[in-house]
């Protein structure tokens, strides 16, 4: 009975540290920067017309990407989608909320990787960018899994 008292009460402290710790995360200067952002690309003209021709032409690009570069028109409308894109990475509102989101996404990817190598070097992190180190692989600096050739 001892030992169940135990285990619930580290348990429960760990969770209210965990909750501590999401309040920290949710009241730091990257998220409020991240949501003063946010809304500013949500309601910006421009943003939101380029966002309704970014996704048009990225339906398009998808009809074509089903056959590939042999698809008569795979170049042209891959060309469409970058001259969108390039041009959504032109407004402010949008350039901003982009770099918001990485910090934050930064910041959330350093304190799931504190946690897990406190518990040990093997566990996965779950991360947004690919070439994180702890993804494993050859090129990475990682543990190789023999696959690659």
């Amino acid at each position: 009975m001892m030992e169940a008292t135990t285990q619930t009460l580290d348990m429960s402290t760990i969770l209210l540290s965990a909750y501590e710790l999401a309040d920290m995360i949710k009241y730091s200067a990257d998220t409020s920067d991240y949501l003063y952002w946010k809304e500013r690309k949500e309601k910006d003209p421009e943003v939101q017309r380029l966002t309704i021709e970014f996704n048009k032409k990225r339906q398009l690009f998808e009809e074509c990407e089903r056959f590939g570069h042999f698809h008569p028109n795979y170049h042209e409308a891959l060309d469409q989608v970058r001259s969108i894109e390039a041009q959504l990475e032109q407004v402010e509102a949008y350039r901003n909320f982009k770099a918001a989101e990485e910090r934050l996404d930064s910041l959330l990817y350093e304190v799931s990787e504190t946690i897990a190598r406190s518990v040990s070097d093997t566990i996965k992190v779950p991360s947004n960018d690919p070439l994180h180190a702890s993804g494993g692989g050859c090129s990475t600096g990682g543990s190789c899994s023999g696959k690659c050739g």
